[in-house]
């Protein structure tokens, strides 16, 4: 039975590089489930953008000198530039300073007030006397009141991982260039969503996702409920780069980034459905109760993402179509939120101040993207943090996806080109042997270990079982060596050549959605016409707040997730090597770039 997948991702702010942290944290495990369903033959719709507005994008462009909607386009083509060479198959990457995205998110804001969940309070705000304005909360660094940390934001510490009340932080300071003046709590009046009203309903909510939840996500969000409840939590504040608030007399103020940019897991599906030419076709992910919602995003989030966006949404209930389209339709809930931890950087945070990481669009200049796809597969922090290590890179590089996979399917393919004058063994399918119909039946059953790996996202076993299988082949052509029995008994080698070549062509299809290129390349080796996956290209939507670029992909009817159904006598393509082995000076060579 075909299924909607959403695919939701976390929204990259436009103020830095995307490193591997980042990928691995949530882009690539986000396409890895994407490619999957797919080829299952499931509805995907993979969707984030760059988060556009907030206090990291405009303390960017003040340290730059530059309009802030300059300085997050520039960062936003970057980020596309990354996604497309890296293979991350969004079907729509926008962005949150789009007409669109403005209308969503007050459409939110009004549903929410609609149903009696927001109210205004004043309160004291921190404010710049030099500057002689408000500043955001995150323009304000000082010591957290509950762990100590000296370099906490004055709304969430880094090193606790507690969201802090701005108020209470001790010793606060102005974090904006040129700013010598103490900061000072002034009154500003704000609008606060009573998330205390929602509380019963998210820990319910929560507890029926358990059976499929990650304990490192579950637990954390339950606890952090018990430990403090629910708490109001102001959704505007004073700025003037963001989305306006829509109520009479409140100009001068916007609404809050941490409320806003995640409605755009609900905005970017709305707007794919109008640059698809099919507006009404993001209902099948947000009032279909069946859709599965998967957000894929970084440790540091899993509060908002669990307990916050989920009371937001039960909080609008019917209210936001009532006011957006004109039904009473309730708007569907997260499946789940398979949130990754951290990766470090030999033995160390990733800081971009310092230099010290590994940039994602840096990196590919060196590097194929498979081989740092696979790398970040196999080191993913699932359930603790990992840590990048150039050493582990190049060995596992060599020894597992060039030595073991790559080896494998181009020796192969290679021999039989040669021998059998480019077509597969035309074998006697009724002839096969035991040992060849074993290895097939073990490789079938490969899609069921892998696949069920892959529905419950734990990423870094569904790749260990795909390459535990291509180990498997490697030593069933050790046994049957094919290479020698084809000097004195061509027909033997034949089937041992047309079963590794069977087992190999399903091998590719379970490896396709981690290394999605070089999977591609075998794909055409075989002979296939239809590519496994469809095409990424870029597009530019205009609307009244001027034009923003998107990247889009074009799906196709490709490879169902099932064995190969490999005839004899099938015609191959010239094979070529899949991966470069990397030398042993690489890894001085990069640990030499860090920190520079």
């Amino acid at each position: 039975m075909t299924e909607n997948i959403l695919i939701a991702v976390a929204w990259p702010y436009a103020n830095a590089e995307i490193h591997v942290g980042n990928l691995t944290g949530s882009h690539l495990p986000g396409d890895i489930v994407a490619r999957y369903h797919r080829l299952k033959g499931n509805k995907v719709l993979m969707i984030t953008g760059t988060d556009s507005h907030g206090t990291p994008v405009t303390m960017s462009a003040d340290r730059l000198g530059k309009p802030v909607e300059e300085v997050y386009k520039s960062y936003h083509e970057g980020f596309i530039e990354l996604f497309k060479q890296i293979g991350i198959s969004y079907d729509l990457y926008t962005s949150t300073h789009t007409e669109n995205h403005f209308k969503v998110s007050q459409t939110m804001f009004l549903a929410l007030q609609k149903n009696g969940f927001l109210f205004t309070k004043v309160e004291p705000q921190w404010f710049s006397p030099g500057l002689k304005r408000f500043l955001p909360d995150r323009y304000i660094e000082g010591t957290c009141y509950i762990c100590g940390d000296e370099n906490a934001r004055s709304d969430q510490c880094d090193k606790c991982g507690n969201v802090l009340d701005p108020t209470k932080l001790v010793n606060p300071r102005s974090k904006v260039a040129g700013d010598a003046s103490s900061p000072e709590l002034r009154e500003t009046e704000h609008f606060y969503i009573d998330f205390s009203k929602l509380e019963t309903d998210v820990k319910n909510y929560l507890k029926e996702r358990a059976e499929h939840m990650r304990d490192t996500v579950l637990g954390e969000s339950l606890r952090k409920i018990e430990a403090e409840g629910l708490k109001p939590r102001a959704i505007t504040r004073d700025l003037d780069w963001g989305i306006p608030v829509p109520v009479a007399g409140w100009d001068g103020k916007c609404l809050y980034v941490w409320f806003e940019a995640v409605i755009g897991y609900l905005s970017a599906p709305i707007e794919w459905a109008q640059v698809a030419g099919q507006p009404e076709a993001w209902r099948d992910w947000w009032t279909n109760p069946a859709a599965k919602q998967f957000h894929f995003i970084g440790k540091d989030n899993i509060f908002f993402h669990t307990s916050l966006w989920p009371a937001e949404l039960m909080g609008v209930g019917s209210a936001f179509m009532e006011i957006f389209a004109g039904e009473e339709v309730p708007l569907t809930l997260p499946y789940d939120v398979p949130a990754n931890q951290f990766m470090n950087l030999e033995g160390k945070k990733i800081s971009g101040s310092h230099n010290w990481g590994v940039w994602g669009r840096d990196a590919l200049t060196r590097f194929d993207p498979d081989a740092l796809r696979y790398y970040l597969t196999v080191n993913m922090p699932e359930s603790k943090d990992s840590d990048w290590d150039w050493a582990e890179f190049v060995a596992r590089n060599n020894n597992e996806l060039v030595a073991t996979w790559g080896n494998l399917a181009n020796r192969v393919l290679a021999f039989c080109y040669k021998n059998w004058e480019g077509f597969v063994p035309n074998v006697d399918l009724s002839t096969l042997r035991d040992a060849d119909l074993e290895l097939l039946k073990t490789i079938e059953n490969g899609f069921n270990i892998v696949g069920a790996e892959l529905e419950s996202v734990r990423l870094r076993s569904a790749l260990g079982e795909a390459m535990k299988l291509a180990t498997v082949v490697n030593v069933y052509l050790d046994v049957n060596a094919p290479w020698s029995a084809f000097k004195t008994d061509k027909d033997a080698a034949g089937k041992t050549v047309y079963t590794a070549l069977k087992a190999i062509d399903s091998l590719k299809v379970m490896f396709s959605p981690f290394i999605p290129f070089t999977s591609e390349r075998l794909h055409v080796f075989f002979g296939y016409e239809t590519p496994l996956f469809g095409e990424q290209f870029t597009e530019t939507v205009k609307d009244s707040l001027g034009e923003h670029t998107v990247l889009r992909y074009k799906g196709v009817e490709g490879l169902q997730w099932k064995p190969s159904d490999l005839k004899p006598g099938q015609k191959l393509n010239q094979p070529a090597p899949l991966f470069k082995k990397l030398e042993i000076d690489v890894i001085d060579v990069e640990r030499g770039r860090l920190g520079k």
